[in-house]
């Protein structure tokens, strides 16, 4: 695809990076890029200063404009803007004949969809994707490791060599885009490999329904060949000695397994490098001795799973809640009767606390949860930060709100050990 001396808006630069890379590959390519964003000038702080200035590059702060999408050549869209079928400004650029696509389609159009693993699923996709990259790596095989997680491959795909294998982490969204669209002469494309761990409800705000959800997960497989693999997690999966917690991660490490194996890897060395694997930041990850963060966890079926990889639950003070999206809550308010407390927190505090039945404890911010499960601790407890929420009530990301508990529970050591 030439974009050379096109005009090109990027609609948002994202959380994940997305939108960076996309911007610095377009200017790349001479592209006559604007990126236009909601957020402000100091919202996006980090973003801007990675993109710094260049004589190409036009950035609009607190709006979107609807001339700009009319009188562009083409459009990048972020995923994460929610329903695009009915966002006003993308569809003045399909009413104005204006190509509307996005980073992973661009990616995903200059690759070699037999050389592409795509991991997608409500829960356990990045370690699921990682584990992957660790295998093949493991194995001999070049690999890369990108889409949700690892940010852009665009700016090193022309390094990308042809026996290279592709690992790609795909959201529900990502996945609406990469489906076909005959109306909008949109051709549809699923990897040659593709894993799905699981479906649980979640994202309703942005698909408007759970069935429109599933329906985007399920669309990873849509477009494969009959040469291709498609692969679905065994819920009675078992692997062997890993270094990461959990019954779901023995299936996530099962299907990894058989991912990596599809495309060539060696069984045994793929094996050891799915043992080797220390898991990812947010993750269940071990903070200090009692205190786990798990705020990758942004849905009830995450935090339960977090719950069940601890042989003794009772023990647990649970610190939940967050940004709500419009999901059923009663799972999460249901664990209230496994763990020794249950401290609520965020926009789906209230909710929470209405549909539980146990201890609960209702905390305003996460340094107050903290706090008390601080104050609550007996000896041999422990502390898990797993929300089975977002986080963009109160933070930019779940990285940001794991790295906020991190602080905070290493300064409540130092805290302890100074007196």
């Amino acid at each position: 695809m030439c974009v050379q001396g096109k005009r090109v808006v990027v609609m948002g630069l994202g959380r994940f990076g997305g939108g960076v890379g996309v911007t610095k590959w377009l200017l790349a390519q001479g592209a006559h890029v604007l990126v236009t964003d909601l957020a402000s000038e100091n919202e996006l702080h980090v973003q801007l200063t990675d993109l710094g200035e260049h004589p190409n590059l036009t950035i609009v702060c607190h709006e979107h404009r609807t001339k700009d999408f009319e009188q562009a050549d083409m459009i990048i869209a972020n995923p994460a803007v929610p329903r695009p079928w009915e966002n006003p400004y993308l569809q003045a650029a399909w009413d104005a004949g204006v190509e509307v696509t996005t980073e992973i389609r661009l990616l995903t159009n200059q690759l070699d969809r037999t050389k592409v693993i795509g991991v997608t699923g409500t829960s356990g996709k990045s370690t699921t994707a990682a584990m992957i990259h660790c295998a093949l790596t493991c194995a001999g095989i070049r690999s890369h490791l990108g889409g949700n997680i690892g940010g852009s491959l665009l700016n090193i795909v022309s390094t990308i060599e042809p026996s290279d294998v592709i690992v790609l982490e795909l959201s529900s969204a990502m996945l609406w885009w990469l489906d076909k669209n005959v109306e909008r002469g949109i051709l549809g494309w699923s990897p040659g490999t593709a894993v799905l761990t699981n479906i649980e409800p979640n994202h309703i705000d942005w698909h408007g329904s759970y069935e429109a959800y599933a329906a985007c997960k399920q669309c990873i497989f849509a477009h494969q060949l009959k040469t291709d693999s498609a692969m679905t997690q065994d819920i009675d999966a078992t692997f062997m000695d890993l270094s990461v917690l959990g019954m779901h991660n023995q299936r996530n490490a099962a299907i990894a397994l058989l991912a990596a194996v599809s495309v060539g890897a060696d069984a045994k060395k793929s094996r050891e490098g799915i043992c080797g694997f220390a898991g990812l930041p947010h993750r269940l990850q071990l903070v200090q001795e009692g205190w786990y963060n798990d705020s990758k966890s942004t849905t009830p079926n995450a935090t339960k799973v977090a719950v069940d990889s601890f042989e003794n639950p009772e023990s647990i003070h649970l610190i939940v809640g967050g940004f709500d999206k419009q999901i059923d809550l009663t799972m999460l308010a249901e664990q209230s009767n496994r763990v020794f407390c249950l401290y609520t927190m965020g926009e789906t505090g209230t909710k929470i606390e209405s549909l539980a039945n146990g201890k609960v404890q209702s905390c305003k911010s996460l340094q107050q949860a903290v706090a008390s499960a601080k104050e609550n601790m007996n000896d041999g407890d422990v502390v898990v930060l797993s929300p089975g929420c977002a986080s963009w009530d109160q933070f930019d990301n779940y990285e940001q709100r794991g790295e906020a508990f991190c602080s905070l529970v290493v300064s409540t050591s130092k805290h302890q050990q100074a007196q």
